[in-house]
């Protein structure tokens, strides 16, 4: 008996022949939400420059020997932040902040060894045609430079007169995990078969939901860098105004810097683009409804929809409460949950489902 080979398969069988690929790129994409919630940790404690030198390989061992621990107490002792701000710091309270600090390098040690070891099983097999195995190593090279930003950011942070990381570079790291993760999302999705064809009606808006998820959370990234959001604890008026006066949202020079470290300015921004991806999400979703009640976009949508104004109250409380460890770590980790089903639906909704 033959086997005609250009066969049609069915979406079950492709489905089937991708399980393995698509579990792998799910854990990879929870890990990296994992991640991003020690990392929210590690800054709202203070603990991101308590390790000041980047060895990749040889710093996954932490202090072994009570010698070793002064030895590395020794060199934070050495950086502006100690001296400017934890002068006096015991060796337990440094401890404290030196594991938080430690577990987040390793994590993401952990990530980069689980997303190579799928890698290089799917390039092995030849489990994907030869152009979405390279999309996988592009990927892959994405996630090794993340690496790299994370200790640039942390560089910037050891500059004499720092206490703290640049929030430029501390929103660049943010945004290139968002990248990442979205991008393990979309591929997991994209090997995922699609229950029903969509619509095409939406799919424009749907990308540009997206894309305002993507610019909120790097304006969240400067908010968290500047510390915007330990000023101005008041909702919905800032300073006793909707809009503060230009004085206060432009005193710094040059005129650019303002949109980077001016309190004023950058929780302003942040506060705007919470009201318009609200806004573009609950039209979004009622206009699906409308248009295809029923459907999977519609469904999606609204969830989106719901995601995104739980995250606004939730950024509401974070802001009066004066950024709590618990309501930080909530509102990144819901921003990025906001931004998983946005990746899930820009997918579906531009078909872009593996065939």
């Amino acid at each position: 008996m033959t086997i005609a080979l250009d066969r049609p398969v069915s979406e079950t069988a492709r489905g089937a022949s991708h399980a393995g690929i698509r579990r792998w790129l799910w854990i990879v994409a929870a890990l990296v939400f994992v991640m991003v919630v020690v990392g929210g940790a590690t800054r709202l404690t203070g603990s991101g420059l308590s390790i000041t030198e980047w060895k990749p390989i040889t710093g996954a061992l932490p202090p072994l020997s009570a010698e070793a621990w002064a030895s590395e107490f020794g060199k934070y002792r050495e950086s502006p932040q100690y001296r400017l701000l934890n002068e006096g710091m015991s060796l337990g309270e440094f401890q404290f902040i030196y594991w938080w600090e430690w577990g987040h390098r390793q994590l993401g040690r952990f990530i980069g060894l689980v997303y190579l070891a799928g890698f290089l099983v799917v390039a092995a097999r030849r489990l994907l045609p030869w152009r979405q195995v390279l999309v996988l190593f592009g990927m892959g090279l994405l996630l090794g430079l993340q690496g790299t930003i994370g200790w640039i950011m942390v560089a910037s942070g050891l500059e004499p007169g720092m206490v703290a990381v640049a929030p430029v570079k501390l929103t660049l790291h943010l945004s290139f995990a968002a990248l990442f993760f979205a991008s393990v999302v979309a591929f997991a999705t994209w090997l995922t078969p699609a229950r029903r064809s969509e619509q095409a009606r939406g799919r424009g808006w749907a990308l540009a939901l997206l894309l305002l998820i993507f610019v909120q959370i790097a304006l969240g990234g400067l908010v968290a860098g500047s510390k915007a959001g330990l000023t101005y604890n008041t909702w919905p008026l800032m300073d006793g105004a909707l809009v503060p006066p230009p004085a206060a949202l432009f005193v710094q020079t040059p005129f650019w810097e303002n949109f980077v470290d001016n309190a004023v300015l950058v929780q302003f921004n942040h506060r705007l683009g919470a009201y318009l991806l609200l806004a573009l999400a609950l039209w979004h979703a009622l206009s699906l409804r409308r248009s295809a009640p029923g459907s999977g976009g519609a469904r999606r949508a609204t969830a989106i929809a719901g995601l995104t104004l739980a995250q606004a109250a939730l950024g509401i409380v974070t802001l009066l409460l004066v950024v709590p460890l618990w309501a930080g770590l909530a509102h990144q980790a819901l921003a990025f949950m906001v931004l998983a089903m946005g990746v899930v639906h820009g997918v579906r909704m531009r078909g872009m489902h593996h065939a």
